[in-house]
């Protein structure tokens, strides 16, 4: 069988709000990002695996508020009464355990974000609780804020997300693929990404059609690598 070279193209992600799909595994969360009004002390904690749509989420809500996201990583050096004149979202809390000053910007930020009475989002992969802030005051004040979780993806919502990782690589699957992917993948927001750029190189890799034998085919060979 011939084969050709393989390229990285880039990967359009779509992060409106008609891209999310709403089901009873994410359902809860989904309604409380649309009613901030009704967070406790104007605060919310967004948590779950990576690849879950914590970001995708963030993202709906701060284009539907006019707010903005900014990574926790990116807190150093940022103005931060500027960043607490509109609702903000800050990504990816936990990354700083071990950065004194990003917790410190944090620290203020979340402080004066509720002085200010605007909406603080913030995310992470685990429940706040053991995001192991070094901060005790932070950490304190992170376990205390009202937290959601986006749980493990449901049957209709695996199939969803897949649609949705093929789309932004421009591809569609052959009918059967994903009702195949949904019964035999491991039921992760991660494996559905892994899965899908591995179909991706594969029928570039072939010059096929995804189709469902490539599918068998290539999850037995992501199963034997671990």
């Amino acid at each position: 069988m011939s084969h050709q070279l393989s390229f990285d193209l880039p990967v359009r992600t779509a992060l409106g709000r008609g891209d999310f799909f709403v089901s009873p595994s994410n359902a809860l969360a989904v309604a409380l990002i649309d009613a901030p009004d009704s967070w406790v002390s104007g605060k919310l904690v967004l948590y779950g695996p990576r690849g879950s749509g914590k970001s995708h989420l963030a993202r709906v809500w701060t284009d539907s508020i006019g707010g903005a996201v900014i990574s926790a990583t990116d807190l150093v050096g940022t103005d931060i009464p500027v960043l607490t004149q509109h609702p903000l979202a800050v990504e990816d809390v936990p990354d700083i355990a071990d950065a004194p000053d990003a917790q410190t910007a944090l620290f203020h930020l979340h402080n004066l974000m509720l002085a200010e009475r605007r909406p603080l989002l913030m995310t992470g992969r685990d429940a706040p609780d053991l995001w192991r802030l070094s901060l005790p005051d932070l950490q304190s004040r992170v376990s205390g804020t009202q937290a959601i979780a986006l749980e493990p993806p449901d049957d209709a919502l695996l199939a969803a997300v897949l649609v949705k990782l093929f789309a932004d690589r421009q591809i569609i699957p052959r009918p059967d693929v994903i009702p195949y992917l949904v019964a035999h993948m491991d039921r992760s927001f991660e494996s559905a990404a892994r899965v899908v750029a591995a179909l991706d190189r594969a029928a570039l890799s072939e010059r096929r059609s995804l189709s469902r034998p490539l599918a068998i085919r290539v999850l037995d060979a992501l199963d034997r690598d671990g």
